[in-house]
């Protein structure tokens, strides 16, 4: 049976990705997760427990830090694996720009330990796919979407230390050609995120009829902007690249050979909104006003960028498109509005 192990499973991203894997495959899942300020055992407990006894079965839930490096018996605990979707990590920008070391010992250290463990523990590994952000490309300036290897440029110790995770999967590859593979992934939202995040902070202020902060420019004349793209998009975008066939795919329409170790794909939502688009859209959808103050973004949270945006064109030509963002909101706000628990 083939086994996938997904590190932050009970995170908002990894359990969209389990409860993606579930549905599409016959799969055995193992996450592995330390339950901190993002992951929620909560999330991965409803999405499994809506399937029957014997899909269940194939979910196995183990703790662990991977400040750590996995012991002989988490090892064993973990059993034989076939793919790794590494998703785990620190994402909230405003602690790691209190707390950078925080991010590094997550993010750097924490993918280090990982691919250690590949390498040495998993001799039949068919693909390690990294997790990492748009956001280690830094600001886009308009009209700019940042193509798969263009360059750098961290603007927080949050995505420098994505960043840095990111060339150890590609060193890990070129040393012990770890069979690599690297995401960007932009904006993402859906069902059980963080209320912290944006889309919830809308459609509980909209809910609540109170005021909604969003960043703008300088001049407070147009608000940031970006490609959200729904969780399970991201999830059936993960288990394309899982397949082999999308890397054949990929190394035969790849004109550039230093592309074909480790490539890296950006998984992109349709559509770019700026954030002030979005709150209205959301407001419609629900037959209520928005209440709105436009900040500058600047001065309110230094080390945020204004505009992300990436180019999605790699994964469409192989084959892969992620669904209408305006249906994915109007899901996400329907079915957040019923489990409001999650608000």
């Amino acid at each position: 049976m083939t086994k996938l192990l997904v590190t932050g499973g009970c995170g908002f991203i990894g359990h969209h990705v389990i409860d993606y894997v579930l549905k599409h495959t016959d799969w055995d899942i193992v996450s592995l997760d330390r339950l901190d300020f993002s992951g929620n055992l909560n999330r991965l407990h409803e999405v499994v427990m809506g399937y029957q006894e014997e899909t269940r079965k194939r979910v196995k839930v183990v703790f662990h830090d991977l400040k750590a490096e996995l012991n002989p018996q988490l090892v064993k605990a973990l059993g034989d694996i076939d793919y790794i979707a590494h998703i785990a990590a620190g994402s909230h920008v405003d602690r790691s720009i209190e707390y950078p070391m925080e991010f590094v010992m997550d993010n750097v250290v924490g993918t280090c330990n990982i691919l250690e463990y590949a390498r040495l523990h998993c001799p039949n590994l068919k693909r390690f796919i990294y997790f990492s952000t748009d956001e280690i490309f830094g600001p886009a300036p308009e009209g700019v979407k940042y193509g798969e290897y263009d360059r750098y440029n961290s603007t927080n110790p949050y995505s420098a230390s994505k960043a840095g995770g990111e060339e150890l999967a590609v060193a890990y590859q070129n040393t012990y050609r770890l069979p690599s593979v690297i995401t960007h992934t932009m904006n993402v939202f859906g069902e059980r995120q963080h209320p912290e995040k944006y889309i919830p902070k809308i459609i509980r202020s909209v809910r609540d009829g109170e005021e909604l902060t969003i960043h703008a420019n300088r001049s407070l004349t147009k608000a940031g902007s970006r490609h959200y793209i729904h969780a399970e998009d991201v999830a059936s975008a993960v288990l394309f690249l899982l397949h082999s066939e999308t890397i054949d795919n990929y190394l035969k329409w790849s004109s550039n050979a230093s592309d074909n170790l480790c490539p890296k794909f950006n998984i992109v939502g349709p559509e770019e909104y700026d954030n002030l688009e979005l709150a209205h859209l959301i407001a419609d959808s629900m037959n209520k006003g928005l209440m709105y103050n436009l900040v500058d973004f600047h001065s309110a949270r230094p080390g945020h960028d204004l505009r992300y945006a990436l180019d999605g064109t790699k994964m469409k030509v192989l084959g892969w498109e992620p669904k209408p963002i305006k249906d994915r909101l109007l899901q996400t706000v329907e079915w957040t509005l019923e489990n409001d628990r999650w608000l």
